[in-house]
């Protein structure tokens, strides 16, 4: 994450911006952002509660969350639940929390950068749910992954299970996908190199992994989120803006600019992505971190629909500034009946960094969604 008090957006110049592909240039120019805590035009909403301040003191630490919700309710390390919050503290490691806001686990792990959450693979003949984090270790960037076990009981929890290597000198971005049966795992680098790899289980139980895929992205880069039903990958370039990518690996680099860099709506430093699906449709949410605001677009049709933005205001807990990474489970998830959103929340009113929790059902009112 980009300081704000140093953060520069950068424009596209035509407005034919909108239809060019990766084989395309693209021009950035100079822009002065509005420095620390600006918060620009939005609707706004409210944060219903927020988690204890992370860790590390005093730094940029919290980054990026991921959320899942159980049918049924689970054991995290002796105490019931019905799912959890996993948020990275850049400088330490893992917290996973309650939907109450409160700390269940930490996992000491280093320097953890976006976390993403999946289902669909099984470890020793049990259903695992799968964490995976870009790892800046050093000596160990790239990929670690954790497993989760919902039938576990007792001190069951999140438990390192292995990591990916690559060649990516800075791992940044990182979110899974779902193809059919297939679980990808996609990293993006600071630099702007994407990879994407399927990854299963060997036969020591071990993950293995294979790269399907492998493209520049061009610029800094950072959030993704995938959308399997419209074989969709969306990719913010921080200060060019948000594009979409073909989901399918063969897809290879080709893309479409879907909402450059632009003041009101995408600013600079364009980071965070998660999507949403309820009754009235499917939706990407993206941090426009540079005004702290979150512009949504609607997804699930021939292309995406912009419908607006959001901001989180003072309310139970303090407004939302600055926000790297964000993430959202639809349908019920807790106390949440239609969907959660998680938001990191840089500029806190007490302590460090943290997260903090939004009603779906508060922002889909305030956009007339």
């Amino acid at each position: 994450m980009t300081s704000p008090i140093r953060r520069a957006a950068r424009f596209t110049a035509a407005a034919s911006v909108f239809t060019l592909l990766a084989a395309c240039a693209t021009t950035e120019v100079d822009f002065q952002g509005e420095g620390e805590g600006f918060v620009g035009p939005g609707a706004a909403v409210q944060a219903v509660l927020e988690t204890p301040s992370v860790g590390t003191a005093g730094q940029d630490a919290a980054d990026d969350p991921a959320v899942w919700a159980s049918a049924a309710p689970v054991t995290v390390m002796g105490k019931q639940t019905p799912g959890f919050v996993a948020g990275t503290d850049k400088k330490s490691g893992l917290y996973i929390y309650g939907f109450d806001g409160q700390i269940l686990q930490f996992l000491p792990e280093g320097l953890l950068n976006n976390v993403d959450v999946v289902e669909g693979l099984s470890v020793g003949g049990r259903p695992q749910v799968v964490l995976g984090a870009s790892d800046r270790t050093p000596g160990k960037t790239g990929i670690s992954l954790y497993t989760f076990d919902p039938a576990g009981t007792g001190d069951n929890g999140v438990r390192y299970w292995g990591a990916v290597a690559t060649d990516v000198i800075e791992p940044y971005g990182f979110c899974f996908a779902r193809r059919g049966a297939e679980v990808h795992a996609i990293l993006v680098g600071h630099e702007g190199e994407l990879r994407q790899f399927i990854l299963s289980v060997g036969t020591d139980g071990k993950p293995a992994a294979r790269e399907v895929r492998r493209a520049e992205i061009g610029t800094i880069s950072e959030g993704c989120a995938a959308d399997e039903a419209t074989d969709a990958l969306y990719i913010n370039e921080e200060n060019v803006g948000l594009w979409r990518y073909g989901l399918n690996p063969a897809s290879g680099a080709a893309r479409t600019l879907i909402q450059p860099i632009a003041k009101d709506i995408l600013v600079a430093d364009a980071e965070g992505l998660t999507t949403i699906t309820d009754a009235s449709g499917r939706y990407l949410i993206a941090s426009s971190q540079g005004d702290s605001n979150f512009p949504v677009w609607r997804i699930d049709g021939a292309a995406p629909e912009y419908k607006g933005r959001f901001k989180v205001v003072d309310g139970a807990v303090d407004r939302i500034t600055g926000t790297d990474g964000l993430a959202a489970a639809s349908g019920a998830v807790g106390p949440f009946p239609e969907g959660l959103v998680v938001i990191q929340d840089d500029v806190n009113d007490v302590g460090t960094q943290n997260f903090k929790y939004v009603d779906w059902r508060d922002i889909r009112r305030a956009l007339g969604l």
